[in-house]
């Protein structure tokens, strides 16, 4: 991965021939611009493998906001992942062992293709 660019610059993400716009962090500019090579280069760029449960999470992100309109809190996260997984690997810091560039919630929603929360710098 080459340096990044100033903090409040936007970047792309190449997926296939595409250059994808995104802001500094990663997110996405427009939501319909989501798909999982996205979230395959995205991950690759930022040095995660994903793995089943990782698509697991991501899938319920995008089908939580797609739902409720707002994106999953992680303590939202915490209560669904447990019932299916068990209370250690649903627990807080599983899912931020999984997702350790911000936790489920940052990169959690950059991968699902979500909008920056409210209240991220």
């Amino acid at each position: 991965m080459g340096p990044l660019p100033p903090s409040n610059q936007p970047r792309t993400v190449r997926v296939g021939a595409r250059e994808v716009p995104t802001d500094s962090e990663g997110y996405l500019r427009r939501l319909e611009d989501w798909s999982e090579d996205f979230a395959r280069a995205l991950a690759r760029e930022e040095g995660l493998t994903l793995t089943p449960a990782h698509w697991e999470l991501i899938h319920y992100l995008r089908d939580y906001y797609q739902t409720h309109g707002v994106q999953a809190q992680v303590r939202v996260m915490i209560k669904h992942f447990s019932a299916v997984w068990g209370p250690e690997r649903g627990s807080n810091h599983h899912l931020h062992d999984m997702f350790p560039i911000g936790g489920p919630q940052k990169q959690g929603n950059r991968l699902a293709g979500l909008l920056r929360t409210k209240g991220e710098h």
